[in-house]
């Protein structure tokens, strides 16, 4: 009698998850120059200038403004050099990161 059993291999398909996503946030204060606001979000978020002004404007209406979404490594990254530019100069300018959800 031939043995008829089979083996049966299943193949396992991993799923590649995306990298969750973050949100650099940036803080409104009543002493950085409006001007120097506009030149760190050209410089490091490479925004056109009005861009720039709209982001800054919409902080300074609202308090805070979602500059733009990254990988977290990213956002963190481009929120820490932001902030530092504005340290450097003296100025209290702070961007911050958090989770999208």
């Amino acid at each position: 009698m031939a043995d008829n059993s089979a083996k049966t291999r299943t193949k396992v398909q991993l799923k590649t998850e995306r990298p969750r996503l973050h949100k650099v946030i940036l803080i409104n204060d009543d002493f950085t120059p409006r001007e120097f606001v506009v030149t760190v979000l050209k410089a490091e978020f490479r925004m056109n200038e009005d861009q720039a002004y709209r982001v800054m404007i919409t902080a300074h209406k609202r308090g805070t403004c979602v500059v733009a979404v990254f990988t977290r490594d990213v956002a963190e990254t481009k929120a820490t050099r932001a902030t530092d530019a504005g340290r450097s100069k003296g100025y209290p300018l702070l961007f911050t990161t958090e989770p999208e959800e």
